[in-house]
């Protein structure tokens, strides 16, 4: 599965457009991957002064929907760069009242609701069991937390992301159930997360709370929602100006290791 390494970048990120405003692209990678296109050309530049390659996760101008990603060629076109560390941003709902919307989240385990997705490269005849018991960076994770509460926000540390299919939302009774063993909702943290455990790359998911799930009863605008998701984009800037630069560039984490005793 090795493919040649195109260049060195150590850092990646996977999300919005939200990532613009602090990152200025330098140059532009088109890659193949062996499982197809990613969702864009991988834009390659510096967020303060550290060198990241960026790949929109729903392609320029969000054309793709969450069920539809390749996220198989999200993770390989960064690993074809030499990216190490990955870090997903994702917009998710809330699942718990203290859980407010413009809220940060910087996830610690997950639950996966998804139906019709690739979930791994290993489609034989070479046969891998990943370990998830502790599915993202511990190093990274640290970063993120310590950045987010020094900037002021509101940062939960530990959080259950519940991924589901979409692209449709929960019923109400769905909602319920979820409310039960988890604390967010979204559509993009699977597989993207196991992907990168499988390539022995480091992942950290910060995620951003838009809104209540449909389990409260707490109707909103869309004006308010929008207004949300811009302060969200602003803390997700700040986040990463600030934390990008203290990302130890030596890893000393389990994730390097992960394919140790998972190859049948």
């Amino acid at each position: 599965m090795q493919q040649p390494v195109i260049d060195m970048v150590k850092i990646g990120i996977i999300g919005g457009s939200g990532v613009y405003g602090i990152f200025k692209s330098e140059r532009t990678v088109h890659i193949h991957t062996p499982f197809g296109l990613p969702s864009g050309d991988v834009e390659i530049g510096k967020i303060n002064g550290v060198e990241v390659a960026f790949i929109p996760r729903h392609g320029k101008g969000h054309f793709i929907p969450p069920h539809r990603v390749n996220y198989r060629a999200n993770i390989y076109a960064l690993h074809m760069l030499g990216v190490e560390r990955v870090i997903g941003i994702s917009a998710v709902g809330s699942l718990r009242e203290d859980y407010k919307p413009g809220d940060i989240v910087i996830t610690d385990q997950y639950i996966d609701f998804t139906k019709r997705r690739e979930y791994t490269f290993y489609d034989g005849p070479k046969v891998v069991h990943i370990s998830m018991a502790d599915p993202f960076c511990p190093e990274l994770r640290s970063v993120f937390i310590d950045v987010s509460k020094s900037l002021g926000y509101r940062t939960h540390e530990s959080a259950t992301y519940v991924c589901i299919e979409g692209p449709r939302f929960s019923t109400r009774a769905e909602s319920r159930m979820f409310r039960q063993f988890a604390d967010i909702i979204g559509m993009t943290l699977v597989p993207e997360v196991q992907l990168a455990r499988e390539l022995e790359m480091c992942y950290v998911n910060i995620s951003t709370i838009t809104d209540y799930d449909v389990w409260a009863e707490k109707p909103v605008t869309t004006e308010e929602v929008m207004q949300v998701m811009k302060e969200n984009e602003e803390k997700i800037k700040n986040i990463l100006f600030n934390g990008v630069p203290k990302i130890p560039y030596k890893r000393n984490c389990p994730c390097k290791d992960a394919l140790k005793g998972a190859v049948v």
